[in-house]
């Protein structure tokens, strides 16, 4: 183990997060998600939130800034669609704390949301009841340039 490395993130996530380059993207799905159907590199976090991810991750992973939305979300399906899920809201909060200026998701249909989790990097399956996102790493800087 490492010092301030939140125990919820594992030695494979950690792994898979430092071999991403800019431009990577790294898919959180929910426990529906069809994950082995779309993705050859698949973390397993059963039991774990999204927003308790997100607030591990996001200290060590800098957000795309060379695009408008580095964040993606699933649109939720016609039915669902009167009143913003509080899985947004909660996700739009986390993400603003971590990453300035964050104005909004880029919003994904469904069935398109499948096939870019087919080109992402890697997919995290968490214990999440319902809510997909896909994160687009940006660039690391180093802290002489910061």
């Amino acid at each position: 183990m490492l010092n301030r490395i939140p125990s919820i993130i594992s030695p494979r996530l950690m792994y898979l997060m430092m071999c991403m380059g800019h431009g990577d993207e790294l898919a959180l799905v929910d426990m529906d998600f069809p994950v082995y159907t779309f993705s050859r590199r698949v973390i397993r976090m059963d039991g774990v939130k999204i927003s308790s991810l997100l607030e591990a991750i996001l200290p060590f992973f800098p957000l795309d800034t060379f695009v408008d939305k580095p964040v993606s979300i699933m649109e939720p399906v016609e039915e669902n669609k009167q009143e913003e899920p509080k899985f947004f809201k909660e996700t739009r909060e986390i993400i603003s704390r971590y990453h300035r200026p964050f104005t909004d998701f880029e919003h994904v249909e469904r069935f398109k949301f499948y096939e870019r989790t087919k080109e992402s990097f890697a997919v995290v399956i968490t214990g999440e009841g319902d809510g997909n996102l896909i994160l687009r790493k940006g660039v690391v800087f180093t802290q002489e340039e910061t």
